[in-house]
């Protein structure tokens, strides 16, 4: 989805940290599990559900598996208590953030929002990257993902500032949130 000229470039936070990981915790139920052939057409169900795009297979196979840093157990999926998948993050690297895990894609079907299951699968991202000796951890978001936003605070990530406007943009995040900015 393209974004608004003042809504570029994209929101940065980094957890500084990955000491001090709380436990998983899932509604009953639910399960963690990471990537499996075939698990494209769940990504872009959830994705498409979460950010409203029209994403397709192919677009799951260009952004994820056709990425340098894919590894099947770095897209970790929670499922329902049918089985089914329904929300991803994925603990992927950038080159623009090269020594830094970069949290990626998180998302979750709307069916199953409340439950704390982007928290979830975030978190184990973060066990992912702590696995794998990453100290930091960065992602990008958006203005409007206010949900995702409160979920990242929650983790422990906290701003970064990449250009000048994300000053005021911060502010209004930190507004509509009723949060204080620390």
């Amino acid at each position: 989805m393209p974004m608004p000229e003042q809504l570029m470039p994209q929101l940065v936070m980094q957890r500084d940290d990955l000491e001090d990981l709380p436990p998983i915790a899932l509604p009953d139920g639910y399960t963690l599990r990471a990537y499996r052939d075939g698990d494209g057409e769940h990504w872009v169900t959830i994705l498409n559900e979460s950010f409203h795009t029209t994403w397709a297979v192919e677009d799951f196979l260009r952004i994820m598996l056709d990425d340098p840093s894919f590894l099947p157990e770095r897209i970790i999926f929670a499922r329902d208590p049918s089985g089914v998948p329904c929300a991803v993050a994925a603990a992927y690297r950038n080159a623009q953030y090269p020594e830094h895990g970069y949290l990626h894609y998180v998302g979750c079907h709307p069916a199953h929002a409340g439950k704390r299951l982007g928290w979830a699968v975030s978190l184990a991202c973060l066990y992912r990257f702590r696995e794998e000796g990453c100290r930091r951890v960065v992602l990008q978001t958006d203005d409007f993902r206010l949900p995702a936003i409160k979920t990242y605070l929650r983790l422990g990530f906290h701003p970064v500032i990449v250009h000048e406007n994300q000053h005021s943009r911060w502010a209004h995040v930190y507004e509509a949130l009723t949060m204080e900015a620390s």
